[in-house]
């Protein structure tokens, strides 16, 4: 009898797991929200709980809070604005070798394809005239424009979830109690934990994706590379995707410094130096500044970006990791799934 139990018990795992993942998919524009504001609650929950024991309103903690983030997103618009600014004064010149340069890599494109550049007409010209490649090119721009609607309702979905956990709505620790652990003492004490190592996760990350970002924009003013900031903004964003988020920055801006360095040593100490970046506080500090609060092997972490890479897209590259940490800590508590916890670390 209790064979057959678990065998409907697993059973029925098998066809809830993928039901729920579905709903994940489906419900997008209310999970991704609501799962960013848990993450920024978590982190916001120690100084609300520390202004609680001074005898400080929760109403003033609230408001604290979204100083915070207001000013959070103040600054972020200063930074984009002033990478904005840098594109649009760069010089004819920089725009003349950028374009003479893409014309090089165009060619053997177009002559694959087949296209007949017109008299007077370069490579490059001729391929962006394509019939097809304008479709597939300019053709997207409605899907831009939707994307940054999506973006825009989902930050502000994301503050508002966030306002509303932190001044009690809902009570995460109360709803692990009541639906995982069953009992108080476990559901505080995994839930303080949890809210430990999620904190530190994303203060370290942030910090260190700060640093690579100031030292991506260093490394351009240093090598003469035109739009340093707008290079640091891009590397402080991607490197919030685990793992492969550093391997794309040095990419990309190794591609765009051989318009201008050309293929001399300089070039390669450019490369060593935004490498050496990278591998310093991606590959030495955050391992050392983590520890063992997440103890997640490299399989496991591919494979979660990979899965929730393809339910929730860029999203959920960013939030593969502190999900994964979240289930792998419940998992540890109980000894039926806790040996699956042990395969991931």
């Amino acid at each position: 009898m209790r064979n057959e139990l678990l065998a409907i018990r697993k059973l029925l795992l098998i066809i809830i797991v993928p039901f729920i993942l579905y709903l994940l998919n489906v419900l997008s524009m209310i999970f991704i929200p609501f799962v960013f504001a848990l993450f920024a609650s978590l982190v916001f929950m120690p100084m609300m709980r520390w202004l609680m024991k001074k005898g400080v309103p929760n109403f003033v903690g609230i408001i604290l809070v979204v100083i915070i983030i207001s000013g959070g997103l103040k600054g972020a618009y200063e930074v984009v604005q002033l990478s904005g600014q840098e594109i649009s004064n760069a010089n004819e010149d920089f725009y003349d070798k950028f374009d003479s340069r893409l014309n090089d890599v165009v060619s053997p494109i177009v002559d694959l394809m087949g296209i007949e550049p017109a008299e007077g007409e370069t490579d490059l010209h001729a391929f962006l005239n394509n019939e097809k490649v304008s479709e597939n090119l300019f053709g997207n721009v409605g899907s831009g424009l939707n994307f940054a609607r999506k973006f825009v309702s989902m930050l502000l979905m994301t503050i508002f979830f966030t306002i509303l956990l932190l001044a009690g709505s809902m009570n995460i620790q109360k709803v692990m109690e009541l639906l995982i652990f069953k009992q108080r003492f476990a559901s505080v004490k995994t839930f303080r934990q949890i809210e430990k190592d999620i904190f530190k996760f994303i203060v370290v990350k942030f910090l260190l994706s700060l640093f690579t970002g100031v030292g991506f924009s260093l490394a351009c003013y240093a090598f003469d590379v035109s739009f340093p900031i707008f290079w640091g903004l891009f590397a402080f964003l991607i490197n919030f995707v685990q793992m492969i988020g550093s391997v794309i920055s040095v990419v990309v801006l190794t591609a765009f410094a051989l318009v201008e360095l050309n293929l001399t040593g300089t070039l390669a100490f450019f490369i060593l130096v935004i490498t050496g970046v990278q591998v310093l506080f991606g590959g030495i500090l955050e391992p050392i500044l983590m520890g063992k609060s997440f103890s997640i092997n490299t399989v496991t972490v591919l494979f979660m970006l990979a899965l929730w890479g393809f339910i929730w897209g860029i999203p959920g590259l960013i939030l593969s990791i502190p999900i994964t940490a979240l289930v792998k800590k419940i998992m540890e508590q109980f000894p039926g799934s806790a040996v699956y916890a042990k395969i991931m670390s």
